[in-house]
Formats: C-alpha cells, structure tokens, sequence
C-alpha cells in the first residue's frame, strides 16, 4: 500500500467542517456565557407561591 497525497476534495472538505465546528463552538460559548450571567445575577427564581389569608 502507498500513501497517496490527499485529494483537494479532502481540503475543501476539512475546511468547510472547521468552520462549522468554529461556529458551533461559538453557539455553545455565547449560550453558556448568557447562563452563567442569568443565574450569577439571581434573575434564574422560581415563582413564589402567594400565602392568601
């Protein structure tokens, strides 16, 4: 078996998939930094049940 240089196809393809996974990556960051902030300022509480006397 011979190793064979890698087809362009192959390039254009792990290029495309980089980019995917870079703005898949981001998504991730952006969600979890918008939670992080959401429950460290105390916004994130569950409705209290009113006492009716």
């Amino acid at each position: 078996m011979t190793i064979r240089a890698t087809h362009d196809l192959h390039k254009r393809r792990f290029g495309r998939n980089l980019g995917v996974a870079l703005t898949l990556v981001g998504f991730i960051v952006i969600v979890f930094g918008l939670t992080v902030v959401k429950v460290t300022r105390g916004d994130f509480e569950p409705p209290r049940a009113e006492v009716q006397n």
